[in-house]
């Protein structure tokens, strides 16, 4: 983990700070079982950003005034969060277009979470597919 990403989360709560990991982690993961090269992983506007080429960013962060979630938040120009809705309704809670809600007591361990960031990992060779081939 970057300096600047491990600086940012340690100034959290660390049932934040655990989530936000949890969440970083699977990024990587989906990002290596899929091959698609190196992840950068950076800041921007202050939160915990992930790239691959040909994906759509993918940001994270959490709020002191929703202490008891993080958000991790999708490019809103993309059709992303849209088809999250389509696929999971009931699975997240969603924020806009632009974030899914993952609270501090959930399971990140894979399932949807992780098709989801798949899904934004791959973004631009799926965005012409319906349900971006889900």
């Amino acid at each position: 983990m970057k300096p600047e990403i491990e600086s940012k989360f340690a100034s959290y709560p660390i049932e934040a700070y655990r989530q936000l990991e949890n969440v970083r982690r699977l990024i990587l993961t989906v990002a290596e079982e899929n091959g698609l090269g190196a992840v950068e992983e950076t800041l921007k506007w202050g939160e915990a950003s992930y790239l691959v080429k040909g994906g759509s960013t993918i940001r994270m962060d959490w709020k002191p005034k929703d202490p008891d979630v993080i958000k991790v938040y999708f490019h809103c120009q993309t059709i992303l969060i849209e088809t999250f809705k389509e696929i999971y309704p009931d699975e997240f809670e969603y924020e806009g277009k632009r974030a899914i809600v993952v609270p501090l007591s959930a399971s990140t361990g894979g399932g949807p979470l992780s098709h989801c960031l798949e899904m934004a990992l791959l973004y631009h060779s799926l965005k012409h597919l319906p349900l971006l081939g889900a």
